[in-house]
């Protein structure tokens, strides 16, 4: 089983998937202009049909969906590091601790050009479910990712409604906190808007989460990706293949009552749209999340798709290098310090914008590790990560 691991198909899918997922990020954060909502004032009437098409296809493919893979993939590599150290009879957890660390600093670079914070903080904070489970059983793992992704603060909060009408979810003050946001992004004041970033968007970000129920989400998936790798879900074998096949199955059937019922809840009153309608959103996107994850591990065994997507394993080698560039470029694209292209950008420009850069990072990805065994950023965060080692 240990020669199985180190089989080039199993990482190669890993990484394919973890470029597809970075792809699809940067394509969702280009609709959005990095969370800075300015968008041309008068449009032809078929460019507005054809940019609500784009906006409603991608964001049905993507939203909510390529952060999960992210997520599901982030608790994997945790399983893979401690793994290699658990075989050398070392315990990685609190080097892991240490390399939480850091990423709180790749976060805080990643925020610095990105208004709405970063999901790398949320990371780092619900990472430490990861070190406190890294020795629990897989049936443990298991039970508490579900458990998590049950969203049981959802439920507490709708359950507290129906016994007491008065009861109210805390206002966190997020909405206020983006609206100012916006203010110092629209005013263009370069150092304003990397000190709000790192500071205020961070904290709005973070707050965010909290109220979309992604806390205990992340925690879950964390731990679903940690079980994947304990049980070698994506090694190529046919007991793998058959099992994500019916993974397929069942989500893709879970996938469309989800749905329903989601939007049957979100036409009742506010505090059952915030508490029962968040879990129902966020179980039908990990729904189809499944079906993406399941459909990409199944469709990798064919080597005409495997080769198609090739690059995208250049891309997922450099998941961070290119998940905070793409930020930088964002930045220059479309806000009032840079060339402030985003009134004039509407969802189809936008799109094309984002493909434009991924195809260019994608370049830039082939071409470094043509030279590197890892990307810029991913070199430094494995060299400091193992600061005072042979590594």
């Amino acid at each position: 089983m240990e020669q199985l691991i180190k089989k080039s198909p199993r990482i190669e899918v890993v990484d394919a998937l973890r470029g597809f997922a970075v792809m699809a990020i940067i394509l969702v954060h280009n609709l959005e202009h990095f969370i800075f909502p300015v968008y041309p004032a008068d449009s032809p009437a078929w460019l507005n049909i054809l940019d609500q098409g784009v906006f409603n296809g991608v964001f049905s493919l993507f939203a909510g969906k390529a952060y999960a893979i992210f997520a599901l993939l982030f608790g994997f590599t945790f399983y893979i590091q401690t793994n290699n150290q658990r075989k050398q009879g070392k315990d990685f957890g609190y080097r892991f601790l240490w390399r939480l660390v850091l990423l709180a600093g790749f976060a805080t670079l990643n925020a610095a050009f990105f208004p709405a914070g970063d999901v790398l903080l949320l990371f780092v904070v619900v990472g430490l479910v990861l070190f406190f489970t890294r020795n629990w059983s897989d049936k443990a793992l298991l039970v508490t990712s579900v458990l998590f992704l049950l969203q049981p603060v959802e439920w507490y909060h709708y359950i507290a409604g129906l016994i007491n009408p008065a009861h109210h979810l805390p206002d966190l003050k997020v909405g206020e906190m983006y609206t100012e946001v916006a203010e110092y992004t629209k005013a263009g004041n370069f150092g304003d808007f990397i000190l709000g970033n790192i500071t205020l968007g961070q904290k709005a970000s973070l707050l965010w989460a909290v109220n979309a129920g992604r806390f205990f989400q992340t925690a879950g998936l964390f731990l679903l990706g940690f079980y994947i790798g304990r049980k070698q879900l994506f090694v190529s074998t046919e007991r793998n293949l058959r099992l994500w096949v019916n993974i397929l199955i069942v989500s893709a059937v879970a996938f469309a009552p989800l749905y329903t019922l989601k939007e049957l809840i979100m036409k009742s009153d506010t505090l059952i749209q915030q508490t029962a309608g968040t879990a129902f959103d966020i179980w039908q996107k990990l729904a189809f999340t499944l079906v993406l994850v399941a459909s990409f591990v199944i469709l990798y065994q064919n080597k005409k798709f495997s080769s198609k997507v090739s690059n995208l394993r250049f891309y997922g080698k450099m998941s961070l290098t290119n998940y905070i560039t793409q930020s930088i470029i964002g930045s220059l694209i479309y806000f009032p310090f840079g060339l402030y292209l985003a009134p004039y950008c509407g969802y189809t420009v936008s799109l094309l914008v984002g493909i434009c850069t991924f195809l260019l990072q994608v370049w830039f990805c082939k071409w470094w590790l043509g030279k590197h065994k890892q990307g810029p950023l991913e070199h430094i965060w494995h060299k400091w990560t193992w600061m005072g080692t042979n590594k």
